[in-house]
């Protein structure tokens, strides 16, 4: 009589991986790192490289070393790491910089809490952030398409704002049209909107991500500014340049999504990505960066776990009620 073997769960696999996944991450910033390399040239290419080799050797070197546990830089999540970092910078950041904010990303807010799946804020944000309180002079002296250097859109519009003048006044504001195509200054990865979408396309139909958090993101952005626009136009920019403007397309499909601090509910993402969104109109239009998609995202990071203690998912077997 054959016996029935039993097997501890899970029982169902899939094609899905790490790996699979990080890599699939990688080739839907395929279209942005282009338009990079086409706008800003080697310079851009200098800055990714050093992010990406950083974030490996130093990832690789903690491992080896310290926690003298089996290395995963095979697995692609700390050339991920690397990419989304480089992708938060400006081309003309000096080299060593770049070096500090990997080790910073991925010793700190990634090794520390023990690697993969139990850092509770995404690394490449926490390496941007602590490099903007670090070194601000560097972090904010953003190159131009024509290679010269000025403010960026949202820098632009924050010191015509400050110094008294009107939306209608600020003459040098970037039109929907070059902040869609990529004719504007920024970090590597927000001259080109149209290519972030691109990315968005490719990542939904690999089906590495779901469309909950980056349109619960926009949609936020889009509303609460809107109703800001509404209320005075003439100190609120329109709530079209603020969602094609800055790291918004960047945080809300590449950033925001991050498997480890998102929730894990398809309700708690929309309370998760409509938070980013509310946060980041707010420190846009009343705070004293011009950007506030990284912040945002931190800090809702750190709430993700309150998220998922109320937006639970429904245990399997259970009846509903």
């Amino acid at each position: 009589m054959d016996k029935l073997t039993i097997a501890p769960s899970p029982h169902v696999h899939t094609s899905d991986s790490v790996r699979r996944n990080m890599y699939g991450v990688a080739i839907a910033l395929i279209p942005a790192l282009a338009t990079s390399l086409w706008f800003f040239g080697l310079q851009a290419l200098a800055v990714l490289l050093t992010s990406v080799i950083s974030c490996v050797v130093v990832e690789f070197l903690v491992q080896k070393f310290i926690l003298k546990v089996p290395t995963t830089i095979s697995d692609g999540s700390a050339v991920v790491t690397g990419l989304i970092l480089a992708f938060n910078l400006p081309s003309t950041l000096p080299l060593w910089i770049v070096v500090v904010g990997a080790i910073f990303s991925i010793g700190v807010c990634k090794m520390t809490f023990g690697g993969l799946g139990q850092n509770i804020v995404n690394p490449a944000i926490g390496g941007r952030v602590f490099l903007l309180m670090s070194f601000p002079a560097q972090m904010t002296s953003w190159p131009a398409v024509d290679g010269t250097t000025t403010a960026t859109p949202l820098g632009l519009l924050k010191e015509g704002l400050k110094s008294g003048k009107s939306v209608s006044e600020i003459v040098d504001i970037p039109s929907s049209s070059d902040l869609l195509l990529g004719s504007v200054s920024g970090s590597l990865g927000e001259v080109s909107a149209l290519a972030l979408i691109l990315g968005f396309v490719i990542l939904l139909a690999a089906k590495i991500i779901s469309w909950h958090i980056p349109v619960a993101v926009i949609g936020s952005m889009f509303a609460f500014q809107g109703i800001l626009y509404l209320c005075d136009s003439e100190a609120f920019i329109d709530p079209l340049f603020t969602v094609l403007s800055g790291g918004a397309l960047l945080g809300a499909i590449f950033m925001a999504t991050d498997y480890v601090t998102s929730p894990m509910t398809h309700n708690g993402m929309i309370i998760y990505g409509c938070g980013i969104g509310l946060l980041t109109v707010i420190i846009r239009n009343f705070g004293a960066y011009p950007e506030g998609m990284s912040f945002a995202i931190l800090i809702m990071n750190i709430v993700t776990p309150l998220i998922n203690r109320y937006c639970k998912p429904k245990r399997f077997g259970e009846i509903a009620k």
